[in-house]
């Protein structure tokens, strides 16, 4: 990745910042503010709040080690006990996001997501228009369930071999060079839009679905299932506007820049036949697909298809957790048949698991937990409650706005984790769903388009020196646009059926939570 001495200097100049304001405006808070009278505690966790706050944004030390703080600070300052804290960080969540990421490792480790890619691609085509869609669905579709980053990883290699062999062949014409600034811009954004399609597919989502449960501890539950029934539709559409715009701008009309379907062919019959061990991954990798979208019974209209979880001697005790280990494991079991004495999966390959965004998961559980407990929830809705006479679809394109340009700047994990707890409390304020706000504040992290610090896909595709700051900020200022009034229309138009909103109404768990 090209990156130049001076952003270096700008990025050192933010943490050397943000290292020291962090700590002065925590202890500002508590030396000057009593912000519950009677209740020194919400003081104390807005203090930590801020501490953290400001070190995940301008990331003063790394975002993990901020993610740790609450077990420390949290006892010190009598917020929680170190038993309760430290039981937050490990969960059902994280044990989904787990299992998915060694299924996902597993892919990687048997070339499947490479066959699996270059299959979309064949099949949609190789016409300019063609081809970046075709990439853009196989980033979309791998990045549900595979990590946006290491898709991203994956894609551009393949999109770069494809770019040096136009180059050569047409001489690096213009018409070359936006084309490949186009498939490379849409490969990095299909990522983005593909991981908000399910609740492994992007980290806010994982976040969002924790931090709900434990601010609303008697709402229901967001299955894997119900959020894919509104983010598939979310991401098909997004991802058909953003190939639309893009290959508007960058795909020539006159000039036509005709790739070789032959390279894509080359490619594949480059990985050879299907192995044993990626149709195994393969078949496993269905299974829980179709575990997770089954797991619970589905209403459509007035027909009603029974979870399988129901014949389960206790269905309640199974979520998506359990499946995704479940079938992991499996993985560690299974022999493989061309290294013989190995598994399909083992431990050396499962430590590649990103368990630095384990433990910012559970920072952010912490957190919110620690909003709760302390009673800095309720203080900050006390606060909020002006806001109640805002229409609901401003408030919440007010959200959509705030959550995607903040984003640009900070990592979107962070972000959601500090977010949502404050838009659970404002929703109890104005007597809402908190459903209603903090679905959209949780899509619209995932919406940053402008920058190349604002996702690692944007980052990796800005690191190949093909794609220019101005490239990336015409596109994605629109792209951050429609993002906002896509999630606030399909919200109003989808999500209250999906998630059973009623806008006028506030439900009983959200006051028993």
């Amino acid at each position: 990745m090209h990156t130049g001495s001076g952003n270096n200097r700008t990025s050192n100049l933010k943490q050397q910042i943000g290292l020291f304001a962090g700590p002065v405006v925590a202890l500002a808070l508590l030396a000057f503010f009593d912000l519950e009278p009677g209740s020194p505690v919400v003081t104390r966790t807005a203090a930590v709040a801020a501490l953290m706050a400001i070190w995940w944004i301008t990331e003063a030390i790394p975002i993990p080690a901020t993610a740790l703080l609450p077990v420390a600070l949290f006892p010190l300052l009598g917020i929680m006990p170190g038993k309760s804290t430290a039981a937050t960080y490990f969960n059902h969540i994280i044990f989904l996001f787990i299992g998915g990421f060694i299924m996902a490792l597993a892919m990687q480790r048997w070339n499947l997501h490479r066959r699996i890619a270059l299959s979309i691609i064949l099949l949609i085509g190789a016409s300019p228009k063609r081809l970046v869609l075709g990439f853009m669905a196989a980033t979309a579709f791998l990045s549900m369930w595979i990590s946006n980053t290491a898709t991203t990883m994956m894609m551009v290699p393949i999109a770069m071999a494809i770019i040096i062999k136009l180059k050569e062949s047409l001489e690096d014409s213009p018409a070359v060079r936006r084309f490949a600034v186009g498939l490379l811009i849409g490969i990095a954004y299909a990522a983005s839009i593909g991981g908000t399609a399910t609740l492994i597919g992007t980290p806010p989502n994982l976040s969002f679905s924790r931090i709900f449960n434990i601010y609303f501890p008697q709402g229901p539950e967001i299955s894997f299932a119900q959020w894919f029934q509104f983010g598939i539709v979310f991401s098909v559409i997004f991802l058909i506007v953003a190939w639309l715009l893009l290959t508007f701008i960058f795909v020539p009309r006159r000039k036509r820049v005709v790739p070789e379907v032959s390279l894509f062919r080359q490619e594949y019959r480059r990985l050879g036949p299907m192995s044993y061990e990626e149709k195994i991954v393969l078949a496993l990798f269905a299974v829980m697909a179709l575990l997770w979208l089954s797991r619970q019974s589905i209403t459509v209209g007035g027909f009603t298809i029974p979870g399988w979880s129901n014949i389960m001697p206790v269905p309640g005790f199974i979520d998506d957790g359990t499946i995704a280990i479940t079938v992991a494991m499996i993985l560690f079991l299974l022999p493989s048949r061309t290294q013989k004495g190995k598994r399909l999966m083992d431990w050396k390959t499962a430590t590649r698991l990103h368990w630095g965004i384990v433990i910012l998961f559970g920072g952010g559980f912490a957190l919110a937990s620690g909003f709760k407990e302390s009673g800095l929830s309720v203080w900050v809705a006390g606060q909020l409650t002006g806001l109640g006479g805002i229409a609901p679809v401003f408030l919440i394109g007010s959200i959509c706005t705030m959550l995607t340009f903040l984003t640009e700047l900070t990592s979107n994990t962070a972000t959601t984790e500090m977010i949502l707890p404050l838009l659970g409390s404002l929703a109890v304020a104005i007597k809402t769903n908190p459903l209603l706000l903090m679905i959209p504040a949780t899509l619209s992290a995932s919406c940053a388009f402008m920058l190349p610090v604002a996702t690692p896909p944007n980052a990796i595709v800005f690191g190949t020196g093909e794609v220019q700051m101005s490239d990336m900020m015409r596109v994605g200022i629109i792209m951050n646009f429609v993002g906002v009034i896509l999630i606030t229309t399909l919200v109003y138009l989808i999500g209250v059926v999906v998630f059973n909103i009623d806008t006028g109404v506030m439900p009983d768990w959200a006051v028993a939570g």
